[in-house]
C-alpha cells in the first residue's frame, strides 16, 4: 500500500523490463553515453568486492530493512543510467511513471587517518600490487578494505541520499536500486572505489613499492655486511695471507741480519 492509502498496480516482470528497455533506447537518442546497469545472472554482483559493497550496506541497521526494496528494481533493468564520479553517484531510475526519477548520492571522502592506516597495512603486501594495477581488489586485502567503519566502504553517516520521486522515505526503492547497481558496476572497475572515496590509488601503489624496495635494500645491506664479516680476506684478494705473511717476516729478518 502506498502512502496515499491505495495499492499500487501490479506490473508483470516482463513488462517492467520492456518498459525499462524502451526508456533506455529513448535516452540513448539524446545521450549516447548513458550507462545502464544490466544484470545478466542470478547475482547482482559477481566479484567479492562488488558483493562486499552490497553486504556492507545491508549490515547497517539504518539500511538493512529498506535497501532490499531495490533488488527487484535493479534486476529488472530499472537503473537506466549510473555514473560514479569523485564523491558522487548520479542515476536515472525508471519508476511506475513514464519519466525516470533522478537519484543523487553523495559520499564523503575517506578520513585521512583511515586512509593512512590502510596504506600502511597495504605496503606490506607487495604480492597484491599487480591486481591493484589491473583494476582489481586483491582477496588478500578484503578484510582491510571492508572493515566496518575502518575500510573503504562508507557508513550511512557518510552517505547523503536524494531522489526526485514523491516517496517520503529517505531510502526509497529507487535509491536502493542505485546502491545495488553500484555493487554491480564495481565488478567491472574496482578502481571506482577509490574515485568514489576521493583516494589516489597511485599513492597506495607508490608507497607499497617504496616500502618493499626499502625492505629489500635493508636486507641486502645486512647480508652484504655478514658476507664481509665471514669472508676470508685473503680469498677476496686472491692471495694466501699466511704464506705472504711468513715470507714478509723472513725477508724482514734477513734484511735485519744483513744490516747487522
Amino acid at each position: 500500500m502506498s502512502r496515499y492509502g491505495y495499492f499500487a498496480e501490479y506490473i508483470p516482470v516482463a513488462e517492467k523490463r520492456e518498459r525499462a528497455q524502451k526508456s533506455i533506447e529513448k535516452l540513448k537518442k539524446k545521450n549516447p553515453n548513458i550507462s545502464p546497469v544490466i544484470i545478466t545472472g542470478r547475482k547482482i554482483a559477481r566479484t567479492w568486492w562488488g558483493e562486499s559493497w552490497n553486504d556492507n550496506l545491508e549490515s547497517y541497521s539504518d539500511y538493512s530493512n529498506r535497501i532490499g526494496r531495490g533488488r527487484s528494481y535493479v534486476r529488472h533493468g530499472a537503473v537506466l543510467d549510473l555514473k560514479i564520479t569523485q564523491g558522487n553517484i548520479s542515476a536515472l531510475v525508471q519508476g511506475s511513471g513514464t519519466k525516470p526519477y533522478q537519484v543523487d548520492i553523495s559520499i564523503k571522502p575517506l578520513q585521512k587517518d583511515v586512509w593512512e592506516a590502510i596504506a600502511k597495512d597495504c605496503a606490506g603486501k607487495i604480492e597484491s600490487l599487480q591486481e591493484l594495477i589491473e583494476g582489481k581488489l586483491p582477496k588478500a586485502l578484503s578484510d582491510l578494505f571492508t572493515a566496518k567503519g575502518k575500510g573503504l566502504f562508507p557508513s550511512p553517516k557518510e552517505i547523503e541520499l536524494q531522489c526526485s520521486c514523491p516517496d517520503w522515505a529517505n531510502m526509497c526503492k529507487h535509491v536502493a536500486a542505485v546502491l545495488y547497481g553500484v555493487g554491480s558496476r564495481l565488478d567491472d572497475d574496482a578502481g571506482l572505489f577509490f574515485v568514489l572515496r576521493n583516494i589516489n590509488i597511485e599513492e597506495l601503489i607508490s608507497e607499497t613499492i617504496n616500502k618493499k624496495s626499502k625492505t629489500l635494500l635493508e636486507k641486502s645491506e645486512t647480508r652484504s655486511r655478514r658476507i664481509l664479516d665471514e669472508t676470508d680476506i685473503s680469498g677476496m684478494f686472491g692471495i694466501d695471507m699466511e704464506t705472504e705473511f711468513k715470507a714478509e717476516v723472513k725477508e724482514t729478518v734477513r734484511k735485519k741480519t744483513v744490516i747487522r
